[in-house]
This record gives structure tokens, C-alpha cells and sequence, in this order.
């Protein structure tokens, strides 16, 4: 089993930053790629960020390319989202997730084992 708790939400104002952190607990993180998700209200849940458990590899959502960086600390046992320049587009709830399966960094849902229980993020104009 995989717990895995977010944190670093809060209010911000457009044009401001926020970092969010996931800690895994209940077994280390270090060979499994991360991944961040969103749900806006009255939305489906949409991926925003994966990074590869060498962090060798990252992939962003196009709507968040260029102002949100994906970063891990293993020995940490810990993931980031930076986020900066944000905008209310991004006003949602953030979870991270844990893939416990081998091979490319996966962009659905669907294909991650483990989830937290979220971090909202609400950005104000």
C-alpha cells in the first residue's frame, strides 16, 4: 500500500505562485513515476504533470507548459508541482499519483494505482 497526503493549497492571485508537495508513505516512491492531476468544479479530472522515477523524464499538459515544473526528492520520498504565473483557470483540486507499473509516463487517470486525497488550489483575478 501507497498513502499519499498533498499539500501547499491555498488562495493566490493570478499572476502568483504556489508549490505543492506530495509525501508518500507505506513504501518508497523511488522506482515508480508521479504524476499531478486536476478537477475543476463541474469538470472531469484532467492530467497536468509526470515526472519518471529518474527524473529523466517529465511531460505538462500544453495548458500548463512553460509555467508549472514537476520535480521529486526520492530520499525524500516527496513530489513537487511549482506552479507560477498561475491563472483562475487553474482554480481546481490537485492530486498526485503514483503508477507502479513500468514504462512510459502515463497522461489518463485511469492507469495510476494510488491517489491522494487532493489540495485546492483557487486563484482569484
Amino acid at each position: 500500500q501507497v498513502q499519499l497526503v498533498e499539500s501547499g493549497g491555498g488562495l493566490v492571485q493570478a499572476g502568483g505562485s504556489l508549490r505543492l508537495s506530495c509525501a508518500a508513505s507505506g513504501r518508497t516512491l523511488g522506482r515508480y513515476n508521479m504524476g499531478w492531476f486536476r478537477q475543476a468544479p463541474g469538470k472531469e479530472r484532467e492530467f497536468v504533470a509526470a515526472i519518471s522515477w529518474s527524473r529523466s523524464y517529465t511531460r505538462y499538459a500544453d495548458s500548463v507548459k512553460g509555467r508549472f515544473t514537476i520535480s521529486r526528492d526520492n530520499a525524500k520520498n516527496t513530489v513537487y508541482l511549482q506552479m507560477n504565473s498561475l491563472k483562475p483557470e487553474d482554480t481546481a483540486v490537485y492530486y498526485c499519483a503514483a503508477d507502479l507499473h513500468d514504462g512510459y509516463l502515463r497522461i489518463t487517470d485511469n492507469e495510476y494505482d494510488y491517489w491522494g486525497q487532493g489540495t485546492r488550489v483557487t486563484v482569484s483575478s
